[in-house]
């Protein structure tokens, strides 16, 4: 069984490949962030998810195999 990362349990593939489109990224990294109770990191997702905060959610997605979380789920 392939490895679950962070976009509905998802594969790492078909994650990273999501998190490169950006619109896509912003969709699923604000559905994420919503469905995991954080209002605020989702607001601001959908706030400024097409700026720094898609740059830094790519970066962490293709090192640590997870979106940026900044409290441990």
């Amino acid at each position: 069984m392939a490895n679950k990362s962070d976009y509905f349990g998802l594969s790492y593939i078909v994650s990273v490949i999501l998190a490169i489109i950006p619109v896509t990224s912003w969709i699923c990294g604000a559905v994420t962030r919503f469905s995991e109770g954080k209002i605020v990191a989702g607001l601001i997702r959908l706030l400024f998810g097409f700026t720094i905060v898609w740059i830094i959610d790519l970066i962490m997605m293709i090192v640590s195999k997870h979106i940026l979380r900044l409290i441990p789920v």
